[in-house]
């Protein structure tokens, strides 16, 4: 299996099976499955003060970047990397 690490760059289709580039920029596990929050390469180029869209996608048996289903799920992975990003913050 594949380990995806931060920095690492994903060419991702939307429904519209319009294609973007995301970087990973935190890797989280959680009751044993792995997540990733991702961000549009395009927005991190940009260098804008504005706020980036941070999203977040499952890690799956095979390494791949999948969406999460549930809206329960997602809620306990965007706590959870809200959690990670304080304590970093808080280390700085």
């Amino acid at each position: 299996m594949e380990k995806i690490e931060v920095g690492e760059i994903f060419t991702i289709s939307d429904e519209n099976n319009e294609e973007a580039q995301v970087e990973v920029l935190a890797i989280l596990e959680i009751e044993g499955t792995e997540y990733a929050a991702v961000s549009f390469l395009e927005d991190l180029q940009e260098e804008t003060d504005d706020d980036i869209d941070i999203f977040f996608l499952k890690v799956d048996e095979e390494g791949d970047l999948d969406a999460i289903q549930s809206d329960e799920e997602f809620d306990k992975v965007a706590r959870a990397f809200e959690e990670l990003m304080d304590q970093e913050e808080i280390e700085d």
